[in-house]
């Protein structure tokens, strides 16, 4: 599978999302989406990240703007993160790492001192017209939500 680079259309792909729902891309034409990539439910970072995400949803919504967050855990688990934390959108299990493929975000990482694949914190955003307008790699959380909602309200300007 190849990957997606700015500018490009990004293929109606379809997942398995909290609520035990299935979506497609499809689904969010219209509307911009912020499609975020985090490393592992319950941890630190992730969840200082989500919580972000979540503190300025409305904002994002006023924007005609949703959000998904990806990660490789179950839909178990992702359940259990978006209720402790109180997520207003849904959460992606990409367990076979189909979508963490198609946006590049598998990468050998050190843990430990040992060499483990994982997924590198990154985040990406999809125009209403579902073509990729913006990405974040190697992202660090204090300030990133901040930039995502800059973005999506320079997006806005233009259209």
């Amino acid at each position: 599978m190849k990957t997606i680079n700015i500018g490009d259309t990004v293929p109606d792909f379809t997942a398995l999302v909290t609520g035990n729902k299935t979506i497609k891309l499809s689904d969010y034409r219209g509307k911009n989406l912020v499609l975020y990539f985090y490393p592992k439910d319950n941890t630190p970072g992730c969840i200082k990240e989500g919580q972000s995400f979540r503190d300025h949803y409305q904002e994002f919504v006023a924007l005609k703007t949703e959000i998904l967050g990806v990660s490789r855990d179950s839909l178990k688990s992702h359940e259990n993160f978006k209720a402790k934390q109180e997520f207003p959108f849904d959460l992606i299990s990409d367990s076979d790492e189909e979508l963490c493929q198609l946006f590049d975000v598998i990468k050998m990482k050190n843990m430990f001192g040992k060499k483990v694949k994982g997924i590198e914190r990154s985040t990406f955003l999809i125009d209403h017209q579902g073509k990729l307008v913006h990405e974040w790699r190697k992202v660090k959380v204090k300030e990133h939500v901040a930039e995502v909602l800059q973005a999506v309200n320079e997006l806005a300007e233009k259209n």
